[in-house]
């Protein structure tokens, strides 16, 4: 009798140490490593964001970030190997619209975004541009539009892959322009990029924050610019919206999770980490001059604006009829 409540007391202070010991374990995070994957190819506005994270991360936390990128099935690949991974805070998954929009475009995939992961927080957002090749004879929108007009299905835009705020662009553009353009997806932006500047493409949305350098170079022609208002950084070229598209609006955007179940006090503690790099001065200089803008959410905050985008991108896939190749 001694012995099985001797036995009892032991287990039940186990239990009741478990607990505090699990959680001074998450406060001390991290101890090692932190792996940020990043499910795009290298070269691209993912990878390059990641990598200017990474060691500022390791300042405010004191363990190296590691960025490896997996690229592959239009980020599926990458984020499948997020989501099965330990929830311990030790895997991240470096993020954009992209994944939104797979939820509807394509819902065969092994994960569910909403179900599996967990958001951490929002990182920046930029505008896109749309481009030409200089032997596109083009100069502006309405050209491009009375162009692609008369020649259905023989213009086309590069991507860097179906579902990519890139391709969704250029869709929403066909929708929105009442033009049938032909979709050339690449493996990565670095490709379609390459591509069109030496003229095996027509055209191509881009972020802004890696085109600007090409079209200052005269390698390509930028149209117009995808936000509400002029980019800061292009102020000269106008918005879809005001050059004749009503209502056209699109960013890219990135952001960090986790995978369902990792500890709460581990998400807060990146977050927190994340929250005071983007607010520094010196990254919203830096940034504004590549024409990117800090986010800032809480973490359950981000939850809900991923929800949100969910839901808009699985409208305009309906709406549009867009079909992942």
């Amino acid at each position: 009798m001694f012995q099985f409540l001797s036995l009892a007391r032991l287990s039940l202070a186990a239990f009741l140490i478990t607990p505090c010991w699990v959680s001074a374990q998450s406060t001390n995070y991290p101890t090692k490593p932190v792996k940020i994957i990043v499910p795009f190819a290298s070269g691209g506005v993912a990878d390059n964001y990641s990598r200017y994270l990474a060691p500022k991360l390791q300042e405010e936390l004191g363990q190296p970030f590691l960025v490896e990128d997996r690229p592959g099935a239009g980020s599926i690949i990458g984020t499948d190997f997020v989501a099965k991974s330990a929830a311990d805070g030790y895997t991240l998954l470096m993020m954009s619209n992209t994944q939104t929009v797979n939820e509807s475009l394509i819902p065969s995939k092994p994960f569910v975004l909403t179900r599996d992961f967990v958001g951490i927080a929002p990182i920046n957002y930029s505008d896109l541009v749309l481009v030409v090749h200089p032997s596109l004879p083009v100069n502006n929108l309405a050209e491009l539009i009375k162009l692609a007009k008369s020649k259905p299905g023989v213009l086309n835009f590069a991507s860097s892959g179906t579902g990519t705020p890139y391709h969704m662009a250029g869709e929403l553009f066909n929708a929105l322009a009442g033009v049938d353009m032909v979709h050339v997806p690449y493996k990565g932006s670095s490709g379609a990029r390459t591509d069109l500047i030496g003229g095996q493409v027509n055209m191509m949305f881009d972020a802004i924050t890696t085109m600007s350098e090409f079209v200052k170079n005269n390698k390509v022609r930028a149209i117009a610019t995808s936000g509400h208002t002029r980019s800061t950084i292009m102020p000269n070229v106008p918005t879809l919206a005001e050059a004749g598209v009503p209502k056209f609006e699109a960013t890219i955007w990135l952001g960090l999770m986790t995978p369902k179940g990792t500890p709460s006090d581990v998400v807060t503690k990146i977050n927190q980490a994340i929250v005071k790099i983007v607010n520094k001065p010196e990254v919203k200089d830096l940034w504004a001059t590549q024409g990117a803008y800090p986010m800032v959410m809480s973490p359950g905050e981000f939850d809900k604006f991923l929800q949100t985008d969910v839901n808009k991108w699985a409208a305009i896939v309906k709406s549009a009829g867009i079909k992942a190749e």
